[in-house]
């Protein structure tokens, strides 16, 4: 406890006015830095002040300009990555053909006949032999026959004439059209400028008629023609169980 003596800790003194007031010498001093530190600025010319300008009209157009750039790509990004996918695929198709010493993998020839009607032949291998003959591994043809009909005819081994257009089939021949008729042979040769398909040698036929077995055949497909030629040996689907083998025909429609 301690009594009200001298020894007693005394309050700091309050603030006084005179504490804040201003000095002459400090504030002159102050003063005179900012006036040298605006004369040391160099003042802009005129060329200055015009290139500024320039930059500024510059800003105007370039700034709205790279912002539209921007939302356009936004906007068209979807399509580019469609084209950047097309563009793997593709190179990816192409990495899988390999040509060499003639030799190509993957080969699709392309043409159309003098009807105008597109036909497409495949092949797992290919040799080209000459500027014209094309020798061809597990070929196939895919024909269009007009009125949305088509046929699809496929061997083991093939021989494709471009100029001519010829293509000849030997190995295991099958025929398929898109009636239903399926016929297999040994041997076909087409003409496929003309849409003609045509054998001589033995074929074994099926389809809404019923079974054929034959020497040969004949194939229009324009004219819509199937012709068996030789003996043959029918079973018609609207014939008896117990008809038995049929008299053999020169020609069956």
């Amino acid at each position: 406890m301690t009594d009200g003596g001298d020894n007693a800790p005394q309050p700091p003194p309050r603030p006084q006015r005179e504490d804040f007031a201003r000095d002459p010498a400090r504030l002159a001093a102050i003063r005179e830095a900012i006036q040298e530190r605006a004369h040391s600025r160099p003042v802009p010319s005129a060329a200055d002040l015009a290139r500024r300008r320039s930059l500024l009209d510059a800003a105007k157009w370039v700034l709205p300009g790279l912002a539209l750039l921007l939302l356009g790509s936004i906007a068209v990004w979807p399509e580019l990555s469609r084209l950047m996918n097309e563009n793997r695929a593709a190179l990816r198709e192409m990495a899988r053909t390999k040509v060499e010493s003639g030799n190509m993998e993957g080969a699709v020839y392309r043409g159309v006949d003098t009807h105008g009607r597109p036909y497409m032949i495949t092949a797992r291998l290919t040799h080209q032999t000459g500027p014209d003959r094309v020798d061809l591994t597990d070929p196939e043809a895919d024909i269009f026959l007009g009125a949305s009909g088509w046929a699809d005819i496929r061997a083991d081994h093939g021989v494709y004439m471009q100029h001519e257009q010829t293509l000849n089939l030997w190995g295991h021949v099958v025929l398929y059209r898109d009636d239903g008729t399926l016929m297999n042979g040994s041997t076909a040769d087409l003409d496929l400028k003309r849409s003609v398909v045509a054998s001589d040698d033995g074929v074994h036929a099926e389809g809404p008629f019923g079974i054929l077995d034959a020497q040969g055949y004949f194939l229009d497909q324009h004219a819509g023609i199937l012709q068996f030629t030789g003996p043959q040996r029918v079973i018609r689907n609207d014939d008896s169980a117990d008809s038995g083998s049929r008299t053999p025909k020169s020609n069956t429609p």
